[in-house]
């Protein structure tokens, strides 16, 4: 737009220039003189134009056209006198400079350029041949020319300005929102409503004027409804509530009543005149969706209820074949009925004893799982040293370390002292999350067992330098029959028990469990539990499982939280 302005002023103000030149300098300078002189100033102007177009930088046409613009309406004035009408020619360099620039610069060069045109134009007219020229009315043909421009340029300028005005100001909220705007008193009275009424209510707004809105609230909502507005009369900021409002009769036969389900949210203004703003929202989708989530709550909690009951079923019914063979597979084993014939039979009965050892724990998992879901998990604490229950799940596990070449070390401060807790939930704790690390370790590794006290809690945890778990699979860690599988795990094997497990032994305990990993660089689970024992908990206390949180570490680590 700068560019633009300054192009119009330099092909529009030499050629002005030049006709006012013509009527004051004909006489005295001659016919060939003054058409020269004419030319020369259109060119001067064609040139700014030239430059701004070649070189894009708006001050080299401003420094051409500034000085000629001044020499010009100086000659003008000096041979026309400053009596004559084109003494108004004076303003041309400052009226141009404002208008094209339009800033603090502009402004400055013009009253610098009107500042020396008025001793210019004594030195020009006291080197012109004769006195000035008597004014004449044709004097005024340019003065007039130009005043009309400065019109015009003015009215387009009052109304870009309205226009960039207009666009900046804020359209009406009450036209955006999907609303009624209601403002009312502090008796809860409407004084006024938005034309939104109709299309959302059915109603004119006149009709919620006054006590309109109320007469239409439900006879169930009136009491929530008055009390938000006693609120707001209080000194309240705010109050919202679902109200149902009588909706209006499709015809005149129609004797049934019918409500439509809206939210109304109050706002205390402060205002003496409008104290209070309302914004009443239609809201018929939230009941069918309450209704449908209820349904689906419902759903999913027999489903629950149905699992938990068929998983105990069938453990329990599993349980007791499996405690036979194990018991004869043993029997037959040891070789307490004779010797076997063939060396082979020896080894097929010790992998059956192996394999229903491995389903009965897998079975026993499955019921505890169950249990804890159900909240008949008993947990019977009471103290002892948590050192012995650490040697003796290090024990257990050591063959199956010893087995990969694997280093299995406790890291235990001798003030460790003693916990109160159930002693079988803590051990199974302790050898799953051993156990669970010994598997995921390649072999060469180390699988390190630590704890402190820190104020009332006891922290310990299970440190390994095996595979790692990734962020895209922390998510479902922990969840029952569920396994990550991937280019790592696929060889080991399991049910996706043992975490799970873990999870629910510790919440029934109040206490607290987190997964630090990252791929190739080990996985370390850290449980806090309450020194002093689960502080009212029954003994058979629900296990709710907890869901994981995921907060991001700096160094690549990923950490879960449960």
């Amino acid at each position: 737009m700068h560019q633009r302005r300054l192009v119009m002023a330099g092909l529009f103000a030499p050629l002005l220039m030049a006709i006012a030149l013509v009527q004051t300098l004909a006489e005295p300078l001659g016919g060939t003189s003054i058409v020269v002189l004419a030319c020369a100033l259109i060119a001067a102007g064609w040139l700014a134009v030239i430059l701004l177009a070649t070189s894009g930088k708006p001050w080299l046409a401003e420094c051409v056209l500034l000085p000629v613009a001044t020499l010009s309406s100086a000659a003008v004035v000096a041979a026309a006198g400053l009596a004559s009408p084109l003494a108004l020619l004076l303003i041309l360099p400052l009226v141009e400079c404002v208008w094209v620039r339009r800033d603090r610069i502009g402004l400055v060069a013009g009253l610098v350029a009107a500042l020396v045109v008025l001793p210019l134009h004594a030195w020009i007219g006291g080197m012109l041949p004769s006195a000035p020229v008597a004014a004449g009315a044709w004097h005024w043909f340019v003065p007039v020319l130009y005043l009309a421009t400065i019109a015009v340029r003015a009215t387009a300028f009052l109304a870009e300005r309205e226009g960039q005005a207009a666009a900046r100001r804020p359209a009406n909220v009450e036209d955006l929102i999907e609303a009624v705007v209601l403002r009312m008193s502090r008796t809860g009275e409407v004084v006024d409503a938005s034309a939104k009424a109709e299309p959302l209510l059915g109603l004119q707004p006149g009709l919620l004027i006054g006590s309109g809105l109320f007469d239409r609230v439900h006879v169930a909502d009136r009491v929530a409804y008055l009390c938000a507005l006693s609120d707001l009369r209080e000194g309240a900021a705010a109050r919202r509530l679902e109200i149902r409002l009588r909706a209006p009769r499709a015809s005149a036969e129609e004797s049934d009543e019918k409500y439509a389900h809206f939210t109304i949210e109050f706002a205390n203004t402060g205002d003496a005149s409008e104290p209070v703003i309302a914004l009443l929202r239609d809201n018929a989708e939230l009941p069918a969706l309450r209704v449908a989530l209820a349904e689906a709550r419902d759903g999913a909690g027999q489903i629950e209820i149905a699992k938990s009951r068929f998983l105990g079923v069938v453990s329990h019914e599993l349980r007791t074949p499996l405690n036979a063979i194990i018991g004869f597979s043993d029997m037959l084993e040891h070789e307490m009925f004779g010797p076997f014939a063939d060396p082979r039979q020896k080894e097929y009965v010790g992998l059956i004893r192996e394999s229903g050892n491995h389903l009965l724990a897998v079975v026993t998992s499955i019921l505890d799982v169950s249990k804890i879901e159900c909240g008949s998990y008993p947990i019977e604490p009471e103290p002892f040293r948590f050192r012995d229950a650490v040697e003796t799940c290090r024990s257990m596990v050591q063959l199956s370390a010893e087995q990969k070449s694997l280093t299995l070390q406790a890291e235990l401060p001798a003030a460790i002292g003693q916990i109160v807790a159930d002693r079988r939930a803590v051990q199974q704790i302790l050898i799953n999350l051993m156990s669970n690390a010994v598997k995921f370790t390649p072999a060469g590794g180390s699988v390190t067992v630590g704890a402190n006290r820190l104020g009332s809690r006891l922290h310990f945890w299970v440190n390994d330098t095996g595979i790692g778990i990734s962020e895209e699979d922390l998510g479902r860690l922990g969840q029952p029959f569920t396994q990550l599988r991937n280019d790592y795990t696929r060889e080991y094997e399991g049910a996706g028990l043992g975490l799970s497990l873990v999870k629910g032994l510790v919440a029934l305990h109040e206490g607290a469990m987190m997964v630090e990993s990252a791929p190739g660089q080990g996985t370390m689970v850290t449980i806090s539990l309450p020194i002093a024992g689960p502080s009212g908990r029954a003994a058979s206390g629900k296990g709710d499982v907890i869901q994981l949180k995921s907060d991001e570490e700096t160094d690549g680590q990923i950490k879960k939280i449960a």
